[in-house]
């Protein structure tokens, strides 16, 4: 289980059911599975490895390179993680030292696909987000002065 996944399904069977509508209806499900994988796909460590793993295969310390800021520890939970889900598959190969490889399963690549659109999205619209920011930015400081 993901660190700091509650082990109780608890606050998933007290969600409302608003019917097609609602877009937390994946709480009324048993555990919230849907809302666990959301959760896993969407973290900032899982999205970065998707990325640098489309069309090809790295070596964990080539991936560790790449991101920055992740320590050995998160990339490494990260990455059995994924490999659980069936999004990457880990290659050993038997040498001394052993290397080891990570690449994208079909699936993974699956998911490739749909963070691009995310990804582009991203970038058609930044312009309008830091104008939304800094306008928000500017209200917030004048009510603080006020």
């Amino acid at each position: 289980m993901e660190e700091g996944t509650s082990k109780s399904p608890s606050n998933c069977a007290s969600t409302v059911d608003y019917g097609d509508a609602d877009p937390f209806q994946w709480d009324t499900r048993e555990d919230c599975e849907v809302r666990q994988i959301l959760d896993r796909v969407a973290d900032k460590w899982s999205l970065l490895v998707i990325a640098l793993l489309e069309n090809r295969r790295l070596r964990f310390t080539e991936l560790r390179r790449e991101i920055d800021g992740v320590s050995q520890r998160m990339l490494t939970v990260t990455l059995r993680q994924l490999e659980r889900d069936g999004l990457v598959k880990r290659t050993v190969h038997p040498v001394v030292p052993p290397r080891v490889e990570y690449e994208l399963t079909p699936l993974g690549g699956t998911l490739h696909a749909t963070i691009q659109s995310l990804v582009t999205w991203t970038e058609e619209h930044q312009g309008e987000i830091a104008a939304a920011r800094a306008a928000y930015d500017a209200r917030e400081t004048e009510a603080a002065s006020a």
